[in-house]
């Protein structure tokens, strides 16, 4: 184990301390371990590798959602100082290892098939792939080893490091509805309440038939109907729920932030035959809350909000959530990033499509309930439907802007739109002769933008020649899959509060391609579930339903043209070919404005065939591009509010390091 210290590194505003090793780190691994407050918000830490030439590269940790975490990975070579981006108080670092090659391949082999994959990129002399292949065989570990993991990362209640933030006591009141058979585990949840170390609460049981001793308490009531307890806050458990000890505790400190929640909502994990899996939460999604009920339990509603939302407890406590996900304003809503309730495996959607489509026309949305399938929402198209304006950047590659071009104009079926081709100095005798032929066609308009590439610049060329109330970026290399896909991606892009919306994008041999980008991922940000089957339902099953996202790929986005002015489109100053898009969704997201993808609008994406890969001089350019991304946007990458702190960013699946 290797000495270390903690020192200030001033003048830094993200990188403010730099950890000090007792002998030379460069050419080696470190392998580190590190608590935190459990009661602040477990943002991932990030370190600097700043090499003697004054280049520098970074490294994403995962945040300490049990009150501990650890990572490991290699520091380069002539590496002069590493300078550590974390809280200034509630961090301690608990060891620091030093370790060579051979002590890291013997940890990956509890991995075998990582490992093999490490040593193939080895063996081919890509360093940079067989660092990050040995660094998920050594560091990252699959959903199903979540018991596993869990044991590494769980660490006792620390007084002197677990201090709430300050704000007066709530009174919790808790409801449970139980029959007769299920006395035993309702037992267990009372257990659970028992050894609450937030002592100020109260429970109201409603029987479903003849009731059950319980253990004498007199926070505890029961009663042949519902009846909400006197309380600050109110929430519903299911028999068998076993909230952690300081799960009371935590969630009432949520309530003291400084946004004034009127909802707090935490982690689960839930006793399957096969072992513990557990259910780790996005921030707050409201569509996909609405979808899917994630926010599951443990939930608080502010009483206030309850009687806000016009629930009744004579209408049922599963229906309570919904409506108050309904009323409450999008600030209002906080999640506690930790793993604070057990609960056994069951139907966990019986009569959920009914209580949604009730709760939805009584809130007076304008979404219902799509049929069949997946319970999900479906908006409106306005009628008339709005003029789309599709823009495409394109150069040469006849074959693909052929494709492309029929799919829009002929394979898509909504009623109003333009396709806007931004032609940037085309010389094939092919793309000329097409647009030649789509010269008789009153749809299509084509600008001329020769010169140097710069994807961002064509993009608001493009769309400040367009007319349509919405604008759809479209890159060549996309084929249409569904005549559906743009009425399906301008139904949510007119939704008041909606930035950016994406499509599901699938490579040639039907697996994924996009499905939501997660700011982070890959270290800058990158596709979530990248290549995997068509049909995974991803984690909490999103991927079955639209849902928030941090940004989506320009290569099929659909936004109003209010929106975009809003922003001032993309910046083709700093991003002139990569990571515009991202940026875009950000700044859509900083100026309130959520970004959306929906699995309902399929197209194939040939990614980047007509542009090719990064090498050499384009090479430099994504790293200077990269880099920008990074310094202005540090802040999402180490806390992407859709993608939670403990799943790995070295991966492209959803495990957990």
């Amino acid at each position: 184990m290797a000495g270390f210290r903690l020192e200030p590194h001033p003048g830094d505003p993200d990188f403010t301390r730099r950890l000090v090793l007792d002998r030379p780190a460069g050419g080696r691994w470190l392998a580190l371990t590190y608590a935190a407050n459990r009661f602040d918000r477990p943002v991932r830490p990030m370190l600097r590798f700043v090499v003697a030439d004054g280049t520098a590269t970074e490294a994403l940790l995962p945040g300490p959602v049990l009150g501990r975490a650890g990572w490991i990975g290699p520091v380069p070579r002539g590496t002069a100082a590493i300078l550590l981006a974390a809280p200034e108080t509630g961090l301690r670092i608990e060891t620091a290892r030093l370790l060579r090659l051979p002590s890291v391949l013997a940890r990956a082999a509890r991995r075998p098939d990582r490992l093999a994959l490490a040593l193939s990129f080895a063996a081919r002399g890509d360093r940079r792939r067989f660092h990050n292949a040995l660094r998920i065989a050594a560091g990252v570990m699959p959903m199903a080893a979540y018991s596993a993991w869990k044991a590494r990362q769980v660490r006792a209640f620390e007084p002197a490091l677990d201090r709430p933030p300050p704000g007066g006591s709530l009174r919790i009141g808790l409801l449970i509805e139980a029959g007769s058979d299920e006395a035993q585990a309702l037992r267990r949840s009372l257990g659970g309440l028992l050894a609450q170390s937030h002592r100020d609460w109260r429970l109201s049981v409603r029987w479903r038939g003849a009731p059950a001793d319980l253990p004498p308490d007199p926070r505890v009531s029961a009663a042949d109907g519902p009846v909400v307890p006197d309380a600050d806050v109110v929430g519903v458990l299911h028999p068998g729920d076993v909230l952690a000890p300081d799960a009371l505790a935590l969630l009432a400190a949520a309530f003291a932030h400084p946004s004034r929640p009127e909802m707090v909502y935490a982690d689960e994990e839930v006793a399957t035959a096969s072992g513990l899996l557990p259910r780790l939460k996005p921030g707050w999604s409201p569509d996909l809350a609405l979808a899917t009920g994630y926010t599951g339990r443990p939930t608080l509603i502010a009483r206030d909000l309850a009687t806000r939302s016009r629930w009744s407890p004579q209408e049922g406590l599963r229906i309570l959530p919904l409506a108050a996900a309904l009323a409450v304003a999008p600030d209002r809503v906080r999640h506690v990033a930790h793993i604070l309730c057990r609960r056994p495996a069951g139907p966990e959607e019986d009569g959920r499509a009914t209580n949604l489509e009730e709760a939805l026309v009584r809130a007076g949305s304008p979404a219902r309930l799509r049929a069949g399938g997946t319970p999900d929402l479906l908006w409106p198209l306005p009628d008339p439907a709005p003029l789309v304006s599709v823009v495409i950047p394109t150069r040469d590659r006849p074959d693909l802007l052929r494709v492309a071009v029929r799919g829009v104009l002929e394979e898509t079926a909504y009623p109003a739109l333009e396709l806007v081709l931004v032609d940037n100095g085309s010389t094939d005798p092919e793309v000329a002769d097409l647009y030649a032929r789509l010269s008789a066609d009153p749809r299509v308009r084509r600008l001329d933008r020769p010169g140097p590439f710069n994807f961002s610049g064509l993009i608001n060329d493009g769309v400040a020649a367009s007319r349509g109330a919405v604008v759809v970026l479209l890159n060549n290399d996309v084929e249409v899959r569904e005549a559906r896909w743009l009425a399906e991606m301008v139904r949510l892009a007119v939704r008041p509060g909606i930035g950016a919306v994406g499509a599901k994008l699938l490579y040639g041999n039907g697996r994924l391609q996009h499905a939501g980008v997660v700011v982070g991922l890959g270290g800058r940000a990158g596709h979530i579930l990248r290549n995997r089957p068509a049909d995974t339902p991803g984690h909490l099953g999103r991927l079955r339903v639209a849902h928030e996202v941090a940004g989506v790929t320009a290569a099929c986005l659909a936004v109003s043209r209010a929106a975009f002015d809003r922003v001032g489109g993309f910046d083709a100053q700093a991003f002139a070919v990569d990571f515009n898009d991202i940026d875009f969704c950000l700044r859509l997201g900083a100026a309130g404005l959520r970004s959306l993808w929906t699995p309902h609008a399929v197209l194939a994406h040939h990614e980047s065939v007509s542009r090719g890969p990064a090498v050499g001089a384009a090479r430099k350019r994504f790293d200077a591009e990269a880099d920008r991304f990074a310094a202005r946007w540090r802040a999402v990458i180490r806390d992407d509010p859709y993608y939670h702190p403990a799943l790995s960013v070295t991966t492209f699946g959803e495990d957990l390091e």
